[in-house]
């Protein structure tokens, strides 16, 4: 493959978002997008300068010029477009989650292996500045041995359109479950989940998900450790939260509670006085390619009003979205797996999946599927 990666962007609400980042990466030629609605399609090519354009994604598979896809698509086109891609010799890089189901992220994980090409899943927080603070601390060792980690993502998804109404919290968990499971590279094991309160009837009948909040607590694969995850999207008052905690036996690291706060770094054996302290976490773009590090601080609109909202909520996602770029296309260029690959993400996607389905069965112990 030559060194500049001709890449097709699907979906251009939050895909518009990574458009200036693949024009300015040195490896990537943003070379086509593509959109069902042509006016939108023509006014995102219009204002990024991109000629090729495809309201067919069946027909931008055929355009052999295509090296990968960027899928932004909403949840339930995930799996049916990645294999369609991967089957038409493209690799994939596609939003989260992988798939609605364990057997279509079993699929996927096939088709990759069978196909010889790249699958990575663009989760936004294991590239997020908290978590490459937490994770350049684990690898000097300040952390000591890590002793449990915990994550939550709590949002308020009233007035979201389509398939968001009534969704069961955990069917939208890698935000929460790539965090402590990618610190260490960890593969969850086994997964239990209760169910908590109740949302509007209206809304519970859509999916048959009557909870307003999920929790589950997942056991790793050979290690000692585990984790504690919890998710809700309606009728559950919060703050935007996407949180990441990880307990070392030297240092800890807590999340604040409030959007704007600094995070907290506990460090054990001092006076109890002395163990908390507020820190300032550091931005990684030093970790870029020159050309993209202004991205981790800004988004790619002008105006505020046209950015997308969960990347408003989000707080634009840590500065995570060239960090993503990259590593999708410097696997691509030296024929390596990307971070996540086919097989964690199946695995983290699989957790949230079958947290939903022990929520159901009042909290019983659901094994996760080997992904090889």
């Amino acid at each position: 493959m030559s060194k500049k990666i001709n890449v097709a962007i699907v979906g251009l609400g939050f895909g518009a978002e990574f458009i200036p980042i693949y024009q300015k990466h040195p490896q990537a030629n943003m070379y086509a997008i593509c959109q069902r609605t042509r006016a939108k399609l023509d006014a995102v090519g219009d204002a990024f300068g991109i000629g090729v354009r495809y309201t067919d994604y069946d027909e931008l598979l055929k355009d052999p010029l295509v090296d990968a896809v960027h899928i932004n698509s909403p949840i339930p086109n995930h799996a049916e477009q990645t294999l369609k891609a991967l089957r038409a010799g493209k690799h994939v890089a596609c939003t989260v989650p992988m798939a609605t189901s364990v057997e279509e992220c079993k699929e996927i994980v096939r088709t990759v292996r069978e196909t010889g090409k790249k699958y990575m899943m663009m989760e936004t927080v294991v590239y997020a500045r908290e978590f490459l603070f937490v994770k350049e601390l684990y690898e000097k060792g300040e952390l000591g041995k890590v002793q449990f980690l915990k994550a939550s993502h709590q949002q308020d998804m009233d007035g979201w359109p389509d398939y968001w109404p009534g969704l069961p919290p955990m069917h939208y968990a890698t935000h929460c479950v790539g965090p402590v499971a990618g610190l260490l590279r960890l593969e969850a094991e086994y997964v239990s989940c209760f169910g908590s309160g109740t949302i509007r009837e209206e809304l519970a009948k859509i999916h048959n998900s009557p909870f307003a909040v999920e929790s589950a607590h997942i056991k790793f694969k050979n290690s000692d450790l585990s984790a504690y995850v919890y998710r809700s999207l309606f009728d559950t008052a919060r703050q935007y939260r996407e949180s990441f905690e990880v307990y070392g036996s030297e240092k800890s690291f807590e999340w604040p509670l409030i959007e704007g706060e600094d995070p907290v770094i506990h460090t054990a054996k001092k006076e109890e006085h002395e163990i908390p302290q507020r820190v300032k976490t550091p931005d990684y773009a030093h970790l870029l390619p020159a050309e993209i590090r202004s991205f981790t601080t800004r988004g790619v609109y002008d105006a505020e009003d046209a950015t997308h909202l969960s990347f408003t909520q989000g707080a634009g996602h840590g500065g995570s979205h060239p960090h993503l770029v990259h590593e999708f296309l410097s696997a691509l260029v030296e024929d390596r797996e990307p971070f996540p690959n086919a097989q964690q993400s199946a695995n983290w996607t699989s957790v949230g999946i079958l947290a939903h389905e022990s929520a159901l069965k009042g909290g019983e112990i659901i094994r996760l599927p080997d992904f090889e």
